[in-house]
């Protein structure tokens, strides 16, 4: 029974993959990823309906709100949408997930959060980029800062940043930042994410 069952979900559900193979590939356990398809589940029924997480289900699960426009939510979405087609399936859900794993080594993290703003995909990170991404990150917050306020705080990150001082940040320097500020990537870890899966799937799926 627990075969057909397993069959079931691999024709109904695009891109499904054995909880197994996804336990061994990231830092979740085979029932931290079982939970994790119930809540992939979840979310992406919440609108469409047809077993895969569309840009309109991922921001309501995160803002509840699915027509704001929002860049935050855009860009977490692109990354997540690996096979870059549009959608989220369930494979690229629970690795891109991982990332947020308090386990997950920090330099993975560093890098995620370096494509986060690098919304270009230039290899750099760019005061404009910075700029977009902080105001959309403030607005989010409900905090609206005037121009002259969010100057300064980028400013101030591509003074301590920008070491060479060429205008824009790279890889390295984006990880001696990080390393030097740790609250940058307080967000980038969900602490609920390596508990038991009763608790765990409670907390996920809330």
């Amino acid at each position: 029974m627990g075969c057909a069952s397993s069959k079931q979900f691999k024709r109904r559900t695009p891109g499904y993959e054995d909880p197994n193979i996804l336990a061994k590939e990231t830092t979740f356990s085979v029932n931290e990823v079982e939970a994790l398809y119930e809540l992939y589940k979840k979310i992406s029924n919440s609108i469409f309906k047809d077993g895969i997480i569309h840009k309109e289900e991922f921001q309501l699960a995160l803002f509840r709100n699915s027509s704001k426009k929002n860049l935050f939510a855009d860009r977490i979405f692109d990354l997540f949408d690996q096979k870059r087609n549009g959608v989220i399936e369930f494979g690229e859900f629970v690795r891109s997930l991982n990332i947020f794993h308090p386990d997950t080594p920090m330099t993975e993290k560093i890098a995620f959060a370096f494509r986060l703003y690098d919304l270009r995909c230039t290899g750099f990170i760019e005061r404009e980029e910075l700029k977009e991404l902080v105001i959309a990150l403030l607005n989010e917050s409900d905090l609206f800062l005037s121009e002259e306020a969010v100057e300064q705080i980028v400013d101030q990150t591509f003074k301590q940043a920008d070491a060479n001082g060429d205008g824009k940040i790279d890889p390295d320097e984006w990880k001696d930042f990080a390393c030097k500020n740790p609250a940058l990537l307080r967000n980038m870890t969900l602490p609920y994410l390596n508990m038991q899966k009763s608790t765990w799937a409670r907390a996920v799926v809330m």
